[in-house]
């Protein structure tokens, strides 16, 4: 029996956004398990809108339908995490190339930390998501915007609840 093959998702997820959800479905089928993985670091000066705790029990919520997907938090090296849950793909989504400029840099660098040991899969975004990013969708919400197209049902009621509508 071959061992289960474990993808990371990682990244702020601050919020979820429906091009998230896209891209960790879509990753299933390169994986038998997705580990959507919240990256933070206490000594980080920029403030979240939804706090490390919040955006794990959002995604579970999210993906409560899919047995396969998980959620976790880590802080340090991705390849350190990956190594601790026995992951040997990161599934990243890329909008643009500068999207891809930095995630390439930084697959190539996560290779050389993890002797080879760790593959990064881009994926390109759904059409109807290729405009959709977290921080897009953080600042309608906190102008008063309605972000319900983009985001999961449990996001725009805890959107909803932090922001007093």
């Amino acid at each position: 029996m071959t061992a289960p093959r474990i993808a990371l998702c990682p990244g702020s997820f601050d919020p979820l956004t429906l091009g998230h959800v896209d891209i960790v479905r879509r990753g299933l089928a390169l994986a038998d398990r997705v580990v959507v993985a919240v990256a933070f670091s206490p000594t980080h000066a920029k403030q979240g809108l939804l706090t490390v705790d919040e955006r794990v029990e959002l995604i579970r919520e999210s993906f409560a339908d899919e047995p396969r997907v998980q959620a976790d938090s880590f802080q340090g090296l991705l390849v350190d995490y990956a190594r601790r849950t026995g992951a040997g793909l990161v599934i990243r989504g890329v909008r643009t190339v500068a999207d891809f400029e930095y995630e390439a840099q930084m697959a190539v660098m996560n290779r050389e930390l993890s002797a080879d040991a760790l593959e990064t899969v881009f994926l390109a975004p759904s059409p109807a998501h290729s405009f959709v990013s977290a921080t897009l969708v953080r600042q309608i919400a906190t102008l008063g915007g309605d972000v319900s197209r983009f985001v999961p049902a449990p996001v725009l009621r805890r959107l909803n609840e932090k922001l007093g509508r």
